[in-house]
Parts: structure tokens; C-alpha cells; sequence
């Protein structure tokens, strides 16, 4: 694959935990657009990455391995660290179930390539008619797991936050804090927080999943809450970060003035229904609106900052920025130990 007159070099990491009988498949169907095969065996009880070198070794192929298994996050920044190693453009990550078709990768990496995004993630809700073979369960938990997303990311313009089929460019891994990324299967999402601090832009891409006799590892009932506490934890750093510690805005004021008012109107209005339901006696309308006004003008804030909010989505891709200011670094470091000027780059 090529980017006007260079070839873009592509890592695939393929994380690998109880999927012996698909990966074989998975990694026969990679294309020659991949330059790498990266499988990390997360401390796989079914031996996945000693399988994966005796039966699939090629060229393009190695196999890193985890003593204990980490989660799936944590075998993926390992596969990410390694495919910095050898110096690749795009990381793909694809999981190794089978769910997602490796002929798809030309078709993901593709808004990065033409440099319209730095991240790209599959989105299995575009097309309705893609919809059929998914279980109910997951139908309706990516749904609300979607929404929790939008508000904890800032992108809420993406869905199927969970779908695990990604692509980045490797010029934002190395300022992405892969440290702090969280190590089990809330990765996918806690990625897109971190992705909008930095504020890079993220691209939703049609791409249907395939469902068929594996068994997923992905309980949705068994992370439902934690998935649902993670993301309030997030919701509530992103609005910190980004509106009173790097910004301060009228977005800020409307957000702070809508919860003051919402909760003061809030415990006016209860302490008053309580006073009435002890004593009997019907509160005067001045108290009534007391309580009703602050929680209407409350709501209209905070209304007013979600609009602001969604009008702030990255929109420019950051990656294009990040590799001039390494050219322009490169440069002056030449300059330097040449003892000749630094130039401009334009």
C-alpha cells in the first residue's frame, strides 16, 4: 500500500487468549498490504502462541508471549511497542476470534493513509441489514455502552465503541501514555478518552462483524457496571482537563452555573415536598417556583454546554503536525552539531 510515492509500512497485532481454533485462519487471511504479523499469547492456557510458531511461521510473523495473562489492553500495547520497534506507519489491531475478516485491513487503514483521521475504529451498527446475525445481548449493551462512551470520550460521533477492529497511526503512540491505558477489556474505550485529550481525530468505518460458533470471551452482563463506572470516572477527568485545567470557557461557566442551580433548585424542591408531606400544608407558590426555576435555568446550562461539547469533536488530524515537528527537531539537531543555522520548515 502506498502514500503518493512512499509505501506505507502496516504492523498487525493480533492479541491471543482461547483462540486456537481461529487463529490459524485469521492470520492465513492477512494480506500482502501487511507488512507485519504481530501475535502477543496473553498467557494463553491453550498454548495459542506456541501453536501459532510451529504451524504459522512466515516471514512476516513473530509471537511475543506473557507469562500471566494481563488482558486483552495489555497485550495489545505490547504489540504496539513492538511494531514501533520496527518502525511501521499504521497499527492494526485485529482479534483473533474470527469476528473480524483481515480482507477488511485495506479498507480500515484507508482514512489514515489519504490522512483524514488518526484513529480508526470498525462500527458494526452502519448498515441495519449487518445487524441480523448479532446476539440481542450485545445489540442492546453496545448501545448503552455507545452512549456511556460518547459522554466519557468527547467523540459523539462514533459508535460501537467496544468493537475491537482498530487502526493508528504510529506517530501518535509514543505521546499516547500507553502506560496508563487500561489493561482488560475496557481498552477500546478508555483508548478514545485518551485519544481526545490529545485531540486527535477518530473515524467510524463500516465494517460487519461475523458471528459464528466461537464463544466469546467478552461477558457483557459481567462488565456492564464496571464499564459504566469506568466511563463516569472518565467523563468526570475529561470535563476537569478539558474545560478548568487547560480551558476555561463560557462553556466552563455554563457547565459549573447549570450544576449549581440544577442541585440547588433540586434540594429546595425536596426539602419543600418533605415539609409539606410532614406538615400537611400545601407550599406557597413563590417556594414552589424557588426550587423550579433554578432547576429549569440549571438544565438549560447544561443543554447549552453538551451543544458546546459536541461542537468540540476533533475535526483535524494531528499526526501530519506531530511528523513535521519531528522533521523540524531532526533538523535543528543537524544544524546544531553542524554549527550552521536552523532552518524554517514551511
Amino acid at each position: 500500500m502506498e502514500c503518493g510515492t512512499r509505501p506505507v509500512r502496516i504492523a498487525v497485532v493480533i492479541p491471543a487468549y482461547k483462540v486456537s481454533a481461529q487463529i490459524l485462519e485469521v492470520i492465513r487471511r492477512v494480506g500482502p498490504e501487511v507488512q507485519r504479523i504481530i501475535v502477543v499469547d496473553d498467557g494463553c492456557p491453550e498454548g495459542t502462541g506456541k501453536l501459532v510458531e510451529s504451524q504459522a511461521a512466515n516471514t512476516r510473523l513473530e509471537v511475543l508471549f506473557h507469562q500471566v495473562n494481563q488482558g486483552v489492553g495489555a497485550a495489545v500495547v505490547s504489540g504496539y511497542r513492538r511494531a514501533l520497534d520496527h518502525g511501521v506507519d499504521i497499527v492494526v489491531k485485529l482479534d483473533g476470534d474470527g469476528q473480524m475478516a483481515p480482507e477488511q485491513i485495506a479498507a480500515l487503514v484507508m482514512p489514515i493513509v489519504l490522512g483524514e483521521a488518526d484513529y480508526v475504529k470498525g462500527n458494526r451498527f452502519f448498515n441495519p441489514e449487518d445487524l441480523a446475525g448479532m446476539p440481542p445481548v450485545r445489540l442492546i449493551g453496545n448501545a448503552a455502552l455507545s452512549f456511556l462512551t460518547k459522554l466519557a470520550s468527547g467523540y459523539w460521533s462514533i459508535f460501537d465503541p467496544t468493537n475491537g477492529f482498530t487502526a493508528i497511526h504510529a506517530g501518535v503512540l509514543p505521546i499516547l501514555r500507553m502506560d496508563r491505558l487500561a489493561p482488560r477489556y475496557f481498552f477500546e474505550s478508555d483508548m478514545l478518552f485518551r485519544l481526545n485529550l490529545l485531540r486527535c481525530k477518530v473515524v467510524d468505518v463500516p465494517l460487519p462483524a461475523i458471528y459464528g460458533g466461537e464463544k466469546s470471551n467478552l461477558s457483557v452482563r459481567r462488565v456492564l457496571l464496571p464499564f459504566f463506572w469506568q466511563n463516569l470516572v472518565n467523563f468526570h477527568k475529561r470535563m476537569f482537563y478539558n474545560y478548568f485545567v487547560r480551558n476555561f470557557s463560557v462553556a466552563s461557566l455554563y457547565l459549573l452555573f447549570g450544576i449549581v442551580l440544577s442541585a440547588f433548585g433540586t434540594v429546595v424542591g425536596i426539602d419543600g415536598w418533605h415539609e409539606s408531606l410532614v406538615t400537611g400544608v400545601a407550599r406557597p407558590t413563590g417556594t414552589i417556583m424557588l426550587a423550579t426555576l433554578p432547576i429549569l435555568i440549571g438544565l438549560q446550562l447544561i443543554l447549552a454546554f453538551v451543544g458546546f461539547d459536541v461542537s468540540m469533536e476533533p475535526a483535524t488530524p494531528i499526526h501530519p503536525r506531530l511528523a513535521r515537528l519531528q522533521a523540524g527537531t531532526a533538523l535543528l539537531t543537524t544544524d546544531s552539531a553542524g554549527g550552521s543555522a536552523a532552518h524554517v520548515v514551511s
